[in-house]
């Protein structure tokens, strides 16, 4: 059922030159002779963006980004433009303009306060707005603490990957994350769908001393999937991105039943639209392989 709609997205892939192209063919086992030379020379050009204190555009989203797209074309983290990025990102913490900063009844009913949840990042002062923004994968964020949410967890997840676990900070952050998902019963209650999908990719990333709240949160997505394999108010892409993230077993039972979905969006280049083609179709590209290959 799936080899066809594969097919066209390696075939889509084939030749592209960009970040995506590289781990499609990867994931595929089809990697190209010149990817090797390819990996350096965009690494090289990811670096050449970074200011010397490492940021890019001393902006919080694309320096963050760009931690994850240097991890993606070498794993190693002993890359100075990487250092680089990871050392700038990690001072966004404990400043002004984090998620659950300030108090009032209702939040710190809820926990959800500076009493009860600390180690985020702060993507910009409290004064600058931030949303409407789109993240790389190509979801959009309207409101502005979903927004300021969303983004410390795209940046916890690139330093978890680089290697910087150990950290007291971070590990409040997943504590807060992880308390949260005790209060998340429900899709579509106080927090968004798509906040819950961000708080899984995040926590996923922290890997087996998270697995049970990762597993709690699959579980449930899994349960709120409709019929037609799509999610309520949920971006379907970051839905999918996430659940291939956790890796669980109801993570995998939710990809497969959305399977039909995913294709039924697929066009003939085989992407699903020009809405953050390439992030999306290696979105796709991913799910439907472990739809086929299984845990």
């Amino acid at each position: 059922m799936t080899r066809g709609p594969i097919d066209q997205l390696a075939r889509y892939f084939s030749s592209d030159e960009s970040r995506p192209g590289l781990l499609a063919r990867a994931a595929l086992g089809q990697p190209a002779p010149g990817d090797p030379d390819l990996t350096g020379r965009l690494a090289g050009r990811m670096g050449e963006e970074q200011r010397p204190d490492g940021s890019v555009g001393g902006a919080a989203l694309p320096t963050i980004w760009l931690v994850h797209e240097l991890l993606d074309l070498a794993p190693s983290t002993d890359s100075e433009a990487l250092r680089r990025a990871v050392q700038w990102v990690l001072q966004l913490q404990g400043r002004p303009g984090a998620y659950g900063e300030g108090c009032d009844r209702e939040r710190h009913t809820r926990h959800l306060c500076e009493h009860y949840l600390g180690g985020f990042f702060a993507p910009a002062p409290p004064g600058e707005r931030l949303a409407p923004i789109t993240l790389p994968n190509g979801k959009l964020y309207r409101a502005e603490p979903a927004a300021r949410f969303a983004i410390s967890c795209l940046a916890l997840r690139g330093v978890l990957r680089a290697g910087e676990g150990e950290r007291t900070s971070l590990r409040r952050h997943l504590d807060s994350l992880t308390s949260l998902t005790e209060q998340w019963s429900s899709w579509g209650g106080y927090y968004a769908p798509d906040l819950i999908l961000a708080a899984m990719h995040a926590l996923a990333a922290a890997g087996e001393q998270r697995r049970e709240a990762v597993g709690r949160l699959s579980g449930l997505a899994a349960a709120s999937q409709a019929d037609d394999g799509t999610w309520a108010n949920t971006d379907f892409f970051h839905a999918l991105e996430a659940l291939t993230a956790a890796g669980s077993e109801d993570a995998l039972t939710a990809v497969r039943r959305a399977v039909p979905a995913l294709l039924g969006r697929q066009r003939p280049d085989g992407t699903f639209g020009p809405m953050a083609q390439k992030e999306r179709a290696l979105i796709g590209l991913r799910a439907l392989l472990w739809a086929e290959r299984g845990l």
